[in-house]
């Protein structure tokens, strides 16, 4: 994890967490977080001395804060099926409110050949990290009896990880944030139907 951030610097990041989930890596620049935080151009340089730098921490960030939620979800929900049914809550009520309405990587994911290596190296992790879990709740539901699965868990938590963000980008597209459940909803009724 990067060093502690100063307010400024974290005021920065904040102010481009949001541009990246509203336009991605190529859909904002320095002017824009400078007219939002008001500061400079050249004072933001001066926290980050590049955007691959400002994104990397935004993402590195994201993900520490990911980590921190899929442990609090593990200890909290241990039952795999209400992990899964959690996490696509926790995104509904996301893209619901606006507060984020499209998960950050994902949206990268699709910028992956245009933006920096360091970039693309933390969006390659996330991805990485979120099948691990997802492998492992539907490892541990598969023996528990609780899922019934289709093909390999690496397979069905790409499947898994695949529909949510498709639900993600239909959601956004319609303009309907209740779309969202409703495409994700069926893959885990199939997951659990013997």
């Amino acid at each position: 994890m990067d060093t502690e951030l100063s307010p400024k610097a974290a005021e920065i990041v904040a102010c481009a967490r949001s541009l990246l989930a509203a336009g991605g890596y190529n859909g904002f620049s320095y002017a824009d977080v400078s007219a939002a935080v008001a500061i400079s151009k050249p004072s933001i340089h001066h926290h980050f001395a590049s955007k691959a730098e400002l994104v990397r921490v935004v993402l590195v960030r994201y993900r520490a804060e990911i980590r921190t939620g899929v442990a609090a979800l593990e200890r909290q929900v241990p039952a795999p099926v209400a992990q899964l049914q959690a996490y696509t809550d926790y995104w509904s009520a996301c893209i619901r409110d606006g507060s984020l309405p499209f998960c950050i990587c994902a949206m990268l994911a699709a910028e992956l050949p245009a933006i920096p290596a360091e970039v693309a190296d933390e969006v390659r992790g996330h991805f990485s990290e979120l099948s691990a879990w997802l492998t492992g709740v539907l490892t541990r539901g598969a023996a528990q009896k609780v899922f019934f699965l289709q093909a390999t868990p690496e397979e069905e938590a790409r499947t898994f990880m695949a529909t949510v963000h498709g639900a993600m980008l239909s959601a956004r597209a319609f303009g309907e944030p209740d779309m969202f459940p409703r495409i994700v909803q069926p893959l885990l009724l199939r997951l659990t139907s013997p």
